[in-house]
């Protein structure tokens, strides 16, 4: 049963989180042949405040945009 872990920063909608959703499953039925039913894929949101990368959050990077 292949299983894709995603995690993101918050702040997509749900329509692109369902084509998110939508993409990655066919992707993994198509390159690995799994059976639609068998594949399981999840995203976790994460608040901007907890994301950094180069000592600067996520939230702190987009108020300085």
């Amino acid at each position: 049963m292949p299983l894709v872990e995603v995690t993101l920063v918050q702040g997509r909608d749900g329509k692109q989180l369902r084509e998110l959703l939508h993409r990655l499953h066919a992707a993994v039925r198509d390159s690995v042949g799994a059976p639609d039913d068998a594949i399981r894929v999840v995203i976790r949101e994460v608040p901007a405040a907890h994301w950094s990368a180069g000592d600067m959050t996520m939230e702190e990077r987009r108020a300085s945009a």
